[in-house]
This record gives structure tokens, sequence and C-alpha cells, in this order.
């Protein structure tokens, strides 16, 4: 059996005052759930400044950022898992043609336009900023450890955790 030295096996109710003594006995659902909100939250705000919203953005950067142009199909696909709702992705794209950020070629296959470019470096930038503001104060071997553990969080419940220990 693995041993439990170390482990903290009784857990407290979420608690956001929790003192740095007592985090080690708080819920990672509440505090990765907390952490996920603010920040998807906050980033979507700033891009709404910008009438974007974060699914443009990733979309934009899903048909720039293979090494062929992808079809609608292929990028419904690959972002889908990411959205709100089944449907959300094939709007967006809708939504980026209809702005001529995007095109569609003789192929079916969609690319940028200059205006999409335009955007996307806009965007890259913004999100460069909302980045540094939530990262400030944490170091990169810091920000590396935290994600270390919440990837073998993951993997433990996916149940190959001994597959990726932090080192």
């Amino acid at each position: 059996m693995e041993s439990l030295i170390g482990t903290t096996t009784d857990q407290a109710p979420a608690n956001p005052d929790a003192t740095d003594d007592m985090l080690a006995t708080q819920p990672i659902g509440y505090w990765s759930g907390l952490a996920h909100a603010t920040v998807t939250r906050h980033l979507r705000d700033a891009m709404a400044k910008l009438d974007v919203t974060q699914p443009q953005y990733w979309v934009l950067n899903r048909v720039n950022g293979g090494p062929a142009a992808p079809s609608r199909e292929e990028v419904v696909a690959q972002l889908t898992h990411l959205a709100d709702g089944p449907h959300e992705i094939a709007r967006v794209v809708d939504q980026l043609l209809h702005r001529e950020w995007l095109r569609i070629d003789d192929g079916r296959l969609l690319h940028l336009t200059n205006a999409g470019q335009a955007a996307r470096a806009r965007l890259r930038e913004l999100a460069a900023e909302v980045r540094a503001e939530v990262h400030k104060g944490i170091s990169d071997d810091e920000y590396v450890a935290a994600l270390k553990v919440l990837r073998t969080m993951v993997a433990n419940v996916e149940g190959d955790g001994a597959s990726r220990t932090p080192a």
C-alpha cells in the first residue's frame, strides 16, 4: 500500500480566507474552479473591450496555427471541447467570416485575412498583458510547480498517476 506520510487526509470546507497553514486541507476543486472562473472572466472582460470573444481568439489562433490551412469542420472538431456548447465554434467561424477576418478558399479551407491577422496580433498582445497581470508575483518555477501538481492530480483521477509524477 502506498504511504500516506506527508499527505493530509482531513479536508476542511472551502474557505476563501484560509491561512497558509490551513491550505493543505482546502479542496482542490474549489480553488481550481475559482482560479478558472476568475481568470477566464478577467480575460473575457478585457477582450470584450475590443469587441472580441475568447472563442473568436481560439479560432483565429487555430486557423493560423497549423502547418496547413484547416477546413471549417477541422476547426469545429478541434475546438468544440473548449466551447460552451456544441454549436458555438461553428457560429464563431460564421462571425469571423462576416467580419472578414477569415476567408474560405476554393478548396473550402479557412485563412486569416489581413484584418484577421491584425486582430490576432492585437489579441496576442492583450493576452500577454493579461497573463503578466495574472502571473504578477509568481516565478516561472512556482508556476511550473503548480501546473505539475495539477497535471498529476488529473492523471491520478484518470488512473495513470504513476506515469506523471512531478520531478
